[in-house]
């Protein structure tokens, strides 16, 4: 058994009118799997395109039926897991019993729902994202691949702006983070990625919308900033343009283990009795 796992991005626009968006993110994940990816990630809310629309009462709120975890949307792509033998990260609007959430499920390759996430950090500051309700854990699991176990974990879009997010998945055992998106990938956002990989050790890959929905640059780091002579090396295995493609690359699973064995970065150091005040809630600039 090889130990490189080949993680895939579908950076895709939104499926049209005339088309289904279960059938249109199968096809791609076919197309995934036949590039040897064992886990393939979906863009952010793929259920809806992260559309909407203005109602009759002026407020904008999400197009598209809310999904539940049991419904016909999931069950399509837990059937399609199994006969492509992958792992897939589907998201969606999401009908929770606390309102609407955006949500990510983990489904792996024998059709199981591994993990199931919301959105812990909701743009609350702004219409739609403003009408739903976060989530309230950062959970990882771990999945079989082709390349073995491995530990994941999950973060959507605005999620990554906080370093406590991907630190938290990573003390709870994340070697890989998965990030659906749906906002500009900039160079800015692109190095604030690249930095939480870094400082955390662990392999991220997001998927983002093609333009013009968003800008594409879908990005998969593998976490590895130095070699082991401890020279400096591009952790940015693939990156996406703008158009719509499938953004595969391959993480050696048993390099990156080794390398946050013997790494100062991570947990060994932290102090976490001074840190404190991060936990409290008042709002500080």
């Amino acid at each position: 058994m090889t130990e490189t796992l080949h993680v895939a991005s579908l950076q895709l626009r939104p499926a049209g009118p005339d088309e289904d968006c279960r059938e249109k993110g199968i096809r791609y994940c076919r197309a995934a799997r036949d590039m040897g990816a064992g886990i393939v990630v979906f863009p952010e809310m793929w259920s809806n395109g992260y559309g909407s629309e203005r109602s009759s009462d002026g407020h904008v709120r999400f197009s598209g039926p809310p999904r539940k975890r049991g419904d016909s949307y999931v069950a399509a792509f837990q059937e399609a897991a199994v006969s492509l033998g992958v792992s897939l990260v589907i998201t969606y609007l999401e009908s929770a019993a606390d309102g609407l959430r955006n949500s990510a499920t983990l489904i792996d390759a024998r059709g199981r729902i591994a993990l199931h996430y919301s959105k812990v950090h909701t743009c609350a500051f702004d219409e739609p994202e403003s009408f739903l309700a976060p989530g309230d854990a950062l959970d990882v699991c771990e999945i079989d691949t082709p390349a073995g176990p491995v530990t994941v974990g999950i973060l959507i879009c605005f999620d990554r702006e906080f370093p406590e997010s991907a630190r938290e998945l990573a003390r709870n055992g994340a070697e890989l983070i998965l990030v659906p998106n749906c906002c500009e990938l900039e160079q800015h956002r692109l190095a604030q990625l690249e930095a939480r990989a870094f400082e955390n050790m662990a392999a991220i890959a997001v998927a983002n919308y093609a333009a013009p929905k968003a800008n594409g640059r879908s990005v998969l780091f593998d976490g590895m900033a130095f070699d082991d002579s401890g020279r400096s090396r591009k952790m940015r295995v693939s990156e996406g343009g703008e158009d719509e493609a499938v953004i595969a690359g391959p993480i050696d699973l048993a390099a990156l283990r080794k390398y946050r064995q013997e790494e100062p970065w991570g947990e060994k150091w932290r102090r976490a009795e001074l840190y404190s005040e991060l936990s409290k809630r008042e709002n500080r600039t």
